[in-house]
């Protein structure tokens, strides 16, 4: 694409872009719990400053806790809806048995690899922290093997179309670079369905434009001669190679929810803790003391245990003492209506909940019914981005013939406690009445259901082994009585 289009292209695009990335930088602090508590001025002082510590005897003591709770919230909905990622089954029998099914599937897992559980797990975090995560595919120019990693979302700029469905146009990335001697760059990516062209400007691409210039840094080779460009064709002509996967319809991050709560927790903490150190400063009120030297009064005080006043005429002489009175009551209320809020706002399982005796798989229901609806909710997104990462592993298989006219099955697993005494003694109740696949997949001690039914046939196959060679037995046994 040419320069000037660019230019255009990035001033319609990147409009509040500042203001997001500012939003994504602080769910990432609050992740990493380092909360707004560690950078705003000094506890329980609306104006304060660093004089402010000097002119106020009574406040010297000046804590920032951080509580994790985002992180918390966080990882468990990551935990919860992604330990076990979800499987897919592109079925090319429509439900019969087919090796070609079969083959095709076992492809899929292997190009997924081993990383496959630990992307699906930090696409969820990501989305849950910057709103929306994104998947950047490609085949490697070397092995020919195909390679899909997870894009920081501050760095992705999508370019959407104008239709009701809002599909994807293009993509801008920007990062910095430093080239050789050692001047510091920002990079712009911009990739559409057929190639990737590259630019770069000595400072922030929203805000000046003019030095936008093409960066020359892919090499390409033309008669064994090395040609840099600033522009390639991509892996995946005829699609934009990322794949977007939303936290929710508004792509809006979890720390909205509770952002409010945390701050208010964390300042009601630490002031608590503050009260707690100043309270254990005693402040002396002195009225008509002789003494010009405070010190002296100090020293008086440890090594006499007595103290001089001089009287001015009246009986108005002496010392008193001030101290902070806490408010414990009130604010162990706060925290405890706080922390019981942030769990409902944000949608997760509060550790501390007691359920009493009541253990039941309805009552461990109910206990994570929040955090239910957030995991499905993030699941319809998801399962957009997932069908869309199996397309492209078709494409890469030379198998694009296929989309649209095979459904891809996706099965998600949730991971939460359950009590396993009582689904086991459901499925010991219907198992005279189910199937034996159904039983299996059931069974709270078997981890894949398939090779259980395998272990089942087999066990069935040396059973009737054994019966047959016992009969066998019998016969050779009858034939010897008769002799």
């Amino acid at each position: 694409m040419e320069i000037e289009a660019i230019k255009k292209l990035i001033q319609r695009s990147f409009i509040n872009v500042s203001k997001r990335n500012s939003d994504m930088n602080i769910a990432d602090l609050y992740y990493r719990n380092e909360n707004d508590i560690l950078r705003n001025k000094r506890v329980g002082d609306k104006n304060a400053d660093d004089k402010d510590k000097e002119t106020n005897p009574l406040r010297n003591a000046d804590n920032r806790i951080s509580h994790n709770w985002h992180q918390l919230l966080v990882d468990q909905k990551a935990a919860y809806g992604f330990t076990y990622p979800p499987q897919f089954d592109v079925d090319l029998a429509n439900g019969k048995d087919n090796n070609e099914t079969e083959q095709l599937n076992q492809e899929i897992v292997t190009i997924l690899g081993d990383k496959y559980p630990n992307i699906a797990k930090n696409l969820c975090k990501k989305a849950s922290n910057f709103g929306i995560s994104w998947l950047h595919v490609w085949i490697d120019e070397e092995t020919k093997a195909f390679k899909y990693a997870i894009v920081d979302s501050r760095q992705i700029v999508p370019v959407w179309d104008k239709s009701l469905e809002q599909n994807l146009k293009g993509i801008f990335r920007t990062y910095e670079d430093i080239d050789d001697d050692g001047n510091v760059f920002n990079v712009t990516e911009y990739w559409n369905d057929t190639e990737c062209s590259v630019y770069r400007t000595e400072k922030y691409v929203a805000d000046d434009l003019d030095s936008l210039e093409e960066y020359n840094t892919i090499p390409l080779y033309f008669a064994n001669t090395q040609v840099e460009t600033n522009r390639f064709n991509h892996s995946f002509p005829g699609r934009i190679p990322f794949i977007p996967f939303p936290n929710n319809e508004l792509k809006t991050g979890d720390l909205k929810k509770t952002k409010a709560l945390i701050d208010v927790y964390d300042r009601v903490f630490s002031g608590f803790v503050n009260d707690v150190d100043d309270v254990q400063e005693i402040i002396f009120v002195l009225t008509n003391y002789g003494g010009e030297d405070k010190q002296k009064f100090i020293n008086d005080l440890k090594q006499y245990k007595t103290i001089k006043v001089d009287s001015n005429g009246e009986d108005k002489s002496g010392v008193d003492t001030l101290a902070i009175d806490i408010p414990i009551e009130a604010r162990n209320k706060i925290l405890d209506i706080t922390h019981n809020q942030i769990f409902v706002s944000g949608q997760g399982v509060d550790p501390q909940k007691e359920l009493g005796n009541n253990n039941s798989g309805e009552a461990l229901k109910y206990l994570y019914s929040l955090l239910e609806l957030k995991a499905g909710d993030i699941e319809t997104e998801f399962r957009l981005g997932f069908a869309k990462l199996i397309e492209f592993i078709l494409v890469y298989l030379n198998k694009e013939s296929l989309i649209g006219k095979v459904q891809i099955k996706q099965t998600w697993t949730r991971s939460s406690i359950n009590n396993d005494k009582e689904q086991a003694e459901i499925v010991a109740s219907l198992a005279s009445v189910t199937s034996r696949e159904n039983i299996a997949k059931a069974n709270p001690i078997v981890d894949n259901w398939e090779d259980e039914i395998d272990l089942l046939d087999k066990e069935d196959d040396d059973a009737g082994r054994m019966k047959n060679d016992y009969k066998a037995e019998e016969v050779v046994d009858l034939d010897g009585e008769e002799e």
